[in-house]
């Protein structure tokens, strides 16, 4: 499902956010990916995606190597990843119903398809009577179950969670969890960074430290580790 192998990256600055990541990742699994700021956590998660590439070292996605993967084929490795943002990323002017649409259009699925979908999900994060709202009339985690359902849409493989409830109240949040421990009992690989010590600590998964770009820690059902 996941693999890297001595992954290094080095920004065009000169800084070594990576320095020799070892990991694999297999589907189905649910991974906390945690760490002091700065440690590389947010590199480790980009590189999964295409967002960045990484300087050296093998990573494969989904038997797709990212070292070889032409920026041609970036949007059908992205196809089986669904990516969720802590500031939600939604297009302002469109209403909920369309965000969501919006990700199944450019795969270019039909009308038809695109409205049962898009209706589904909006079912599964409790959001099917807002589906004409605009992001602006709606709470910060009512825009991140948005954001989740436009991630889940297409049925990836794979879903990042960057931070997705480092915004968001307590009871918001666990709310937000819910939702994603359910996406991963459909059999959904969820790789979530997160600072938040308590979600980690009460709702035991896989964790995976990371400081200084090095993998420092990776225990099944593990513990955050980290003062905040």
């Amino acid at each position: 499902m996941i693999l890297m192998k001595d992954v290094h990256k080095t920004y065009p600055n000169g800084v070594t956010a990576l320095n020799g990541i070892n990991v694999e990742i297999e589907q189905g699994e649910f991974v906390y990916i945690v760490g002091p700021s700065g440690a590389g956590k947010s590199t480790f998660i980009r590189l999964m995606y295409r967002e960045a590439k990484a300087t050296n070292g093998t990573i494969m996605i989904n038997d797709l190597d990212m070292s070889s993967l032409k920026e041609k084929k970036v949007p059908f490795l992205r196809r089986d990843i669904g990516v969720v943002f802590q500031d939600f990323k939604l297009l302002p002017k469109l209403s909920v119903y369309e965000n969501i649409a919006f990700a199944l259009e450019v795969i270019e699925e039909s009308p038809r398809n695109i409205r049962k979908l898009v209706m589904d999900v909006l079912e599964l994060v409790g959001l099917k009577n807002k589906a004409r709202f605009i992001p602006d009339e709606l709470s910060g985690g009512e825009q991140q179950r948005v954001s989740i359902a436009r991630a889940i849409v297409n049925k990836p493989k794979i879903v990042i969670a960057d931070e997705p409830t480092g915004n968001l109240d307590p009871d918001t949040s666990w709310e937000i969890m819910k939702i994603l421990e359910e996406i991963n009992s459909s059999g959904t690989t969820i790789i979530m960074a997160t600072h938040s010590k308590e979600i980690v600590n009460t709702i035991k998964k896989r964790v995976i430290a990371i400081e200084d770009g090095l993998i420092v820690r990776d225990e099944h059902r593990g513990e955050y580790g980290y003062e905040i």
